[in-house]
This record gives C-alpha cells, sequence and structure tokens, in this order.
C-alpha cells in the first residue's frame, strides 16, 4: 500500500489542486489528510488561492481514496459539505508491524502525546513544519508539513509512505 500524506490545505484551491495532481503523479494508493482542510483560521493569512468551495468539489472528487482525521479549524458544518468522514481527532494505520497515530496535532503531540507502544510513530500536521524524529522510547514523530501555509523557511510538502518508509516532498 502506498500513502500520500498531507496536512494544513487552509482552503486553498491553488495547493489542493497541486496536491491532486502530485497523488495522480505519485501512483498512491490512498491520500490521508491530516486536517484543517477548508478554512485559514484566525492566526494564518489568507493562503495564495484561497477558495473553500473550490476544496469541496476537489476533495469530494477523491472521498472513496481519502483518510481523514479532524484539524482545529475543522468544524461541524464541513462534514455537511464534505462527503467522507473528517471530525474524528485522531486514526490509527498498522505499517510493518507499527501502529501508526494519525492527529492533527493540537490534542496530541510531542508535549501531550498519546499513549502508544515502543516502535509506534506519531504523525501530525498542525505545525506546519516537515519533521522526523525520535522521541520517548523508541517511538518515531513525522510531520508531512503544509501543502499551502508552510512555516520556519519549510517548503510546501507532503510525504509518501510505502513500504520503503517515508519521504518528504515538496509540492511542485
Amino acid at each position: 500500500m502506498k500513502y500520500m500524506i498531507a496536512s494544513d490545505i487552509h482552503g486553498s484551491a491553488l495547493y489542493a489542486r497541486k496536491m491532486a495532481e502530485a497523488f495522480r503523479r505519485e501512483e498512491a494508493d490512498r491520500l490521508i489528510l491530516l486536517g484543517d482542510l477548508l478554512y485559514h483560521g484566525p492566526r494564518n493569512d489568507l493562503p495564495e488561492g484561497y477558495a473553500p468551495k473550490e476544496v469541496i468539489s476537489l476533495l469530494n472528487g477523491l472521498k472513496d481514496r481519502i483518510f481523514c482525521v479532524r484539524g482545529n479549524c475543522e468544524a461541524e458544518v464541513d462534514q455537511m459539505v464534505l462527503q467522507f468522514p473528517v471530525l474524528a481527532d485522531y486514526a490509527l494505520l498498522e505499517w510493518k508491524g507499527r501502529i501508526i497515530f494519525l492527529t492533527h496535532g493540537h490534542l496530541y503531540n510531542l508535549q501531550h502525546p498519546p499513549l502508544l507502544q515502543p516502535g509506534d510513530i506519531l504523525l501530525h500536521g498542525h505545525t506546519h513544519i516537515p519533521a522526523e524524529e525520535t522521541w520517548g522510547r523508541e517511538n518515531l514523530y513525522w510531520n508531512p508539513g503544509s501543502i499551502a501555509l508552510p512555516k520556519a523557511g519549510s517548503s510546501h510538502s507532503y510525504m509518501i509512505l510505502d513500504e520503503k518508509g517515508p519521504a518528504w516532498k515538496e509540492l511542485k
């Protein structure tokens, strides 16, 4: 199974289109979205190409291939317009005998980690900064960065996860 993992679209139709193009180009089986799909939130400027209704249409066109968790900018009304589940605070994915705890990052993160077994993986967005590090007792932390609003000098980015492991990629 090949996964494309992305976070923090924040309503940018421009970057959502680029993400969808990368998803097709990568020939991934599933698109995992780590929240903050439609809105920019009060702490962020409007992203380039801000058009949430276009993002809705684009994501609904991929609904059968999306696996998603809720970000801090998601609201219950978003579930009324998106045709795939978006309100779970976390999800679990098994990969190579490890559990990957998928979440946005505003509830569970390195400062407030979920209960995981040694070797399990915490995967979240929210910071808008790509990351890969070891923490706790042999646990891994991964962050794909942000599709639309990268921070700390990082680029617009996503991750690919397949049998070879994780790979961070710049969105073009």
